[in-house]
């Protein structure tokens, strides 16, 4: 696994009215503060990558849909530079995902319904100096196929 990346598990509480689920603890220390929640919708098919941070960490939750999500360690001094992760996060596989700053990341919605990610940061969007550097989908250096491979 990418350094300073962590998966977390999600525990079903389930019985015959339905289920619960907690997401996050402040006992849990996975961020190192909080910045921000957020929210957004993304329709069968879409794909939205890659981008990184520089200031903030991110922590992605997929209540809603499925995804393949894909991180590469773009930190010049990191022991995983370069390596990719890919982990397949949603309703039918609950997880929180950690992404440390300077690790790309972005994420497909499978399946034929909508996607729906709730996220946490370490630091609160700035309008005017905004953490977000972009790098294309298909960028030749990252070099990740999204395409589904019949197995």
């Amino acid at each position: 696994m990418i350094e300073g990346v962590a998966l977390k598990k999600l525990i079903r509480h389930s019985d015959d009215r339905g289920f619960f689920m907690e997401i996050l603890r402040d006992d849990e220390e996975l961020l190192q503060r909080f910045g921000q929640a957020s929210l957004s919708k993304s329709y069968p098919g879409v794909i939205k990558a890659f981008h990184y941070h520089e200031r903030q960490d991110d922590l992605w939750f997929f209540p809603c849909g499925n995804a393949q999500v894909v991180l590469y360690d773009l930190r010049p001094d990191s022991p995983t530079k370069g390596e990719t992760n890919t982990f397949y996060l949603g309703e039918d596989n609950p997880g929180l995902l950690l992404i440390p700053k300077g690790v790309a990341h972005g994420y497909r919605v499978l399946g034929q319904v909508p996607a729906i990610i709730v996220y946490f940061t370490t630091e609160s969007y700035r309008r005017d100096d905004p953490d977000e550097l972009r790098i294309p989908w298909d960028d030749p250096g990252i070099g990740f196929d999204w395409t589904t491979k019949p197995r």
